[in-house]
């Protein structure tokens, strides 16, 4: 299995996720600012996986599964640890992450048949949404002062991106890619 750069960029992310959860999850002074600096580092590096995997035509199988785990891994121990931080609310949370393994399961499967889920520009916009309100959650109260309600509000706004981009998704495959599929007979067991 060849690994480029942008695999290579994809893994360093997957290592920032428990540096981001020790740095938030641990008491000192400017944990805001390195959390902040950590998250902003890993986020920023999946823009230039995939930009440098198409640009020089790099785009592999490893890095075909590991992007969107990647992608995962850092939202959802982000957010996760903002409701350990109680900056988050749990429900909210779980429906962030609920959305992001479905959506991935969704995609996975339908590779698993040789289709390619694309990603819409919902879930693009969803995605920077949710960045901006990570951002603005880590920071806090104690940097941003009032402006904090920014992330509350990312935080309403990310919950409805994630049910509509996650319904488009799965009214996509439903729609596209599942007629597509190989009709299988069941067996009976017995």
């Amino acid at each position: 299995m060849k690994t480029t750069l942008p695999n290579y960029i994809t893994i360093f992310r997957i290592l920032l996720v428990p540096l981001l959860v020790a740095v938030l999850l641990t008491k000192f002074p400017e944990k805001e600012i390195v959390g902040c600096i950590i998250f902003s580092l890993a986020a920023a590096s999946d823009y230039f996986d995939g930009y440098l995997a198409r640009r020089n035509k790099q785009i592999t199988s490893l890095g075909i599964l590991l992007d969107p785990l990647a992608d995962k891994l850092l939202i959802s121990a982000a957010f996760i640890s903002l409701v350990e931080l109680q900056k988050a609310p749990a429900w909210m949370v779980v429906i962030i992450v609920g959305r992001e393994f479905a959506v991935t399961g969704l995609r996975m499967s339908a590779l698993s048949e040789g289709f390619i889920v694309k990603a819409s520009a919902l879930g693009k916009y969803k995605t920077t949404v949710q960045v901006a309100t990570i951002i603005i959650l880590i920071l806090g109260k104690q940097i941003l002062g009032e402006l904090v309600i920014l992330g509350e509000i990312g935080l309403w706004l990310t919950v409805v991106l994630c049910l509509i981009s996650g319904a488009h998704y799965f009214l996509q495959f439903w729609r596209e890619i599942l007629p597509k599929l190989p009709k299988r007979k069941l067996r009976k067991k017995g």
